[in-house]
């Protein structure tokens, strides 16, 4: 299911932003700060080529590409 950003409270989204780009296996191999990093995953999900996907039978929050959620049927 997805979520929309504009639902999550603010320091919710933050968190969940910066959890996600300090899960192991999403450092991109450039030398981005995490600031940095934050703030690219912020434009994605403005733009709407990210999106925030929640598995209820992982219970797990997950940000993808919006492309990677229209082909799972998101």
């Amino acid at each position: 299911m997805i979520i929309p950003w504009q639902h999550i409270e603010q320091d919710t989204l933050t968190n969940l932003v910066s959890e996600f780009v300090s899960r192991d296996g999403t450092d991109n191999g450039f030398d981005l700060s995490l600031e940095k990093r934050v703030e690219q995953v912020f434009r994605q999900l403005k733009s709407g080529e990210a999106v925030i996907t929640f598995d209820a039978e992982t219970d797990s929050v997950n940000i993808i590409p919006k492309a990677d959620a229209s082909a799972l049927g998101h």
